[in-house]
């Protein structure tokens, strides 16, 4: 006689409170950045000067991460020069920014795609803290962005890029453009490369709700150009800095396109 199988009621029943969980942490960690990014927007409307504002999205940053159970580590902050630099990071997920607000001094601005101006309460917090929006699309207003970027850079801000514009779906370094490498030749400033884990997993691209998990930040070696031409010295700038992340990431490189698949024989 066939004993019955009781193992799939109860692993069924399993899979279904851990769906459930997910569900309500998910909800939680939605609401809790919610009501968090909602104060610091408050906090950005009253507070004079941008390094204040900053310092307050930090803070903000800071305690959504540790209340939505998101740990984070940053390695070798010491790396960064005290003066003027230009940070670049792999890009793995909508909450890049959110990390990176939480890791580094308030003396850094972001470079943006223009589409996040429009957001409504989200283009007001990001203009608040003094971020740069580029056209990726329009060549003609692309370059105009890229001359007023250059021109804070020039006026000594600091700046963090993501040199990819995007993220994939899949782990994987994509191709970098070469704006974040142009504007610090352009002003003679060192690139310090970034990378960033954990974040793919906190909040998934493929549209899963965020979950715990450890996330970790890691400061590279700068990079400096070694040729006083800007073309060149951007190239170079660009190649070693995505050398530097590639190597530390550990991830697929996603530029090099994959090898033809050989005729059947």
């Amino acid at each position: 006689m066939i004993e019955p199988n009781t193992d799939q009621p109860v692993t069924g029943v399993r899979a279904a409170l851990l769906a459930a969980l997910r569900i309500a942490y998910g909800t939680y960690a939605i609401a809790a950045f919610m009501l968090l990014a909602l104060c610091i927007l408050l906090a950005t409307l009253f507070l004079p000067g941008v390094k204040r504002r900053r310092a307050a999205a930090r803070a903000g940053a800071r305690t959504f991460l540790w209340v939505a159970g998101m740990r984070l580590t940053v390695k070798c902050l010491d790396r960064l020069p005290a003066g003027q630099c230009v940070v670049v990071s792999n890009h793995a997920s909508y909450i890049d920014g959110v990390v990176f607000t939480a890791a580094l001094p308030p003396r850094f601005g972001f470079v943006i795609k223009r589409e996040m101006n429009s957001v409504p309460l989200a283009g007001l917090l990001l203009r608040r803290l003094g971020s740069e929006f580029v056209e990726r699309f329009n060549r003609n207003r692309g370059a105009a962005d890229a001359r007023r970027v250059l021109r804070n850079a020039a006026n000594g801000n600091s700046l963090v890029f993501f040199p990819e514009g995007t993220f994939p779906r899949d782990p994987g370094l994509l191709k970098f453009h070469t704006g974040a490498f142009l504007t610090a030749a352009r002003a003679g400033c060192p690139v310090v490369p970034a990378t960033i884990k954990g974040t793919r997993v906190a909040l998934s691209p493929r549209g899963a709700l965020p979950r715990p998990g450890r996330i970790v930040v890691e400061i590279l070696s700068p990079v400096a150009a070694t040729t006083d031409n800007t073309e060149m010295g951007a190239s170079e700038l660009r190649d070693r800095a995505r050398e530097s992340i590639l190597r530390e990431l550990g991830e697929p490189d996603r530029a090099v396109p994959p090898p033809a698949a050989s005729a059947a024989a």
